[in-house]
């Protein structure tokens, strides 16, 4: 259990900065690799929360997984991107601050 706190606590970290990175004007395949990551811990974020019995948590990182989603892409303006990358910042470090608060 602890190994798996910790390792959320990373990713959810990863996340954050990774968000807050494309907050910048980068290359075009930052934001792909960005895709890639933040689906990836997405996804693992609701196993944890699965696993908890945390549904809510679970539909919101869904939401989250389709967005980020690299296989069938969601295409939006950049400045709308950049909001949906600080939404995704506040539900990260929220959801960091509530799994450390929880286990």
């Amino acid at each position: 259990m602890e190994t798996q706190k910790n390792s959320y606590i990373l990713s959810s970290m990863l996340a954050i900065i990774l968000l807050l990175l494309a907050l910048f004007d980068l290359p075009y395949g930052y934001y792909n690799f960005l895709r890639i990551m933040i689906f990836i811990i997405s996804c693992y974020s609701i196993y944890v929360f699965y696993k908890y019995e945390k549904i809510l948590w679970v539909w919101i990182f869904v939401i989250i997984a389709v967005l980020f989603n690299p296989i069938i892409p969601i295409y939006l303006d950049k400045s709308l991107w950049k909001i949906v990358d600080i939404v995704a910042v506040i539900i990260f470090l929220i959801s960091f601050i509530f799994n450390k608060k929880n286990n």
